[in-house]
């Protein structure tokens, strides 16, 4: 027997002119899909790592090329500084660079190691 496509239609959902919260999904779908993804903005993390020459910076380019999230990254071989930019926590960049072997840590930022500047005094001159 043939079906005609009025007989048994399938069921079918407009989105676009159904309201949010008619249409049937599963809860343990939604608790599944919003509550086990981490959300991860892409951040910069600057690393000072202990290099001395190409082959310390090319084991550091090994392992970034390697991690997932890295967007892009750089390497200061002369100030011993990995700058890298992605969906990326610090701590696992930091651990990934360690695995080099090389003295890695968080780069201080340079506003903090420096004094404040303080202003200038003003004498009057008679």
């Amino acid at each position: 027997m043939k079906r005609r496509p009025s007989q048994n239609p399938i069921p079918t959902t407009n989105i676009t002119s159904t309201p949010l919260h008619s249409i049937p999904v599963s809860l343990p779908f939604l608790f599944r899909f919003f509550y086990f993804r981490p959300v991860i903005m892409s951040q910069t993390v600057v690393l000072k790592v202990g290099m001395s020459c190409g082959g310390c910076s090319g084991a550091v380019k090994r392992v970034l090329d390697k991690m997932e999230g890295v967007e892009s990254f750089d390497i200061d071989l002369k100030e011993q500084k990995v700058t890298v930019k992605g969906n990326v926590q610090p701590e696992a960049v930091l651990q990934t660079v360690s695995k080099t072997g090389k003295k890695t840590s968080f780069w201080e930022a340079e506003a903090a190691s420096e004094p404040e500047a303080k202003p200038a005094e003003v004498v009057a001159v008679a």
